[in-house]
């Protein structure tokens, strides 16, 4: 967090290469530039981020720096962990907690960048096109507007993690591969529930851009495992 919120990032040029550097400024750190772009590609053309009182956009670079901070440090916390237990494991427990490990740091980065690129600006241009039909300004609080993105982003990466679950759970014995479609209709009503408490709005309709995507994970998870796991059937 202290060299997100104290130092930039600058391209030099160096030669014919075109390098990025790390350089003192605190008026334009790391955490601002995130924002920054953040605003360039997920708002609508429409809407305008302003702040309506005084230290909203520095709490907003807080909360932008410590998730940065999290995302980075998480492969260290994640080695920590697996250094820790790795002695009492077997050679084939270490081999399959290291496949397991690399999966969800994947399936955590493939759902964040989905959530980025696609959910979060569907979401957006879908809950304020209808300030652009009357034609009135719409403006954004950038306290909402941060912890907004972050929650999708945070929201996404963990629910991408369900094949995950869902195969760790099978293969350790827990449930057997038919568990999941015999509940399938249980699932349904707990992945809405889910993405109704994650979702930061209450329209109603935003939560199935959560729900939706997970059921379509929960299918795949869920024909993968009957594939690939026919004889604990």
């Amino acid at each position: 967090m202290i060299i997100i919120t104290t130092f930039s990032i600058r391209i030099i040029d160096y030669g014919p290469y075109k390098v990025a550097i790390l350089y003192p400024d605190l008026f334009n750190n790391i955490a601002i530039q995130t924002m920054a772009l953040m605003r360039h590609d997920l708002l609508p053309h429409n809407v305008t981020l302003i702040q309506t009182s005084p230290g909203q956009a520095f709490f907003a670079q807080v909360y932008v720096a410590a998730l940065l901070a999290l995302i980075f440090t998480i492969p260290v916390m994640t080695k920590e962990i697996i250094s820790f237990i790795r002695p009492g494991l077997y050679r084939r427990e270490r081999l399959f907690i290291k496949k397991m490990t690399l999966a969800s740091v994947l399936l955590f980065g493939l759902g964040c960048s989905f959530s980025y690129f696609v959910v979060i600006p569907l979401v957006l241009e879908f809950l304020y096109k209808y300030g652009e039909i009357i034609g009135i300004a719409t403006f954004l609080d950038i306290s909402q507007f941060v912890p907004f993105v972050l929650q999708f982003l945070i929201a996404f990466g963990i629910s991408y993690q369900l094949p995950l679950l869902m195969w760790g759970l099978t293969i350790s014995g827990f449930v057997r591969p038919k568990f999941w479609r015999n509940n399938f209709r249980y699932v349904i009503i707990i992945l809405a529930i889910f993405g109704a408490i994650v979702t930061p709005d209450g329209s109603g309709i935003t939560m199935w851009f959560v729900a939706g995507p997970m059921m379509l994970l929960y299918i795949v998870g869920m024909f993968t495992i009957e594939r690939k796991t026919p004889n604990l059937v």
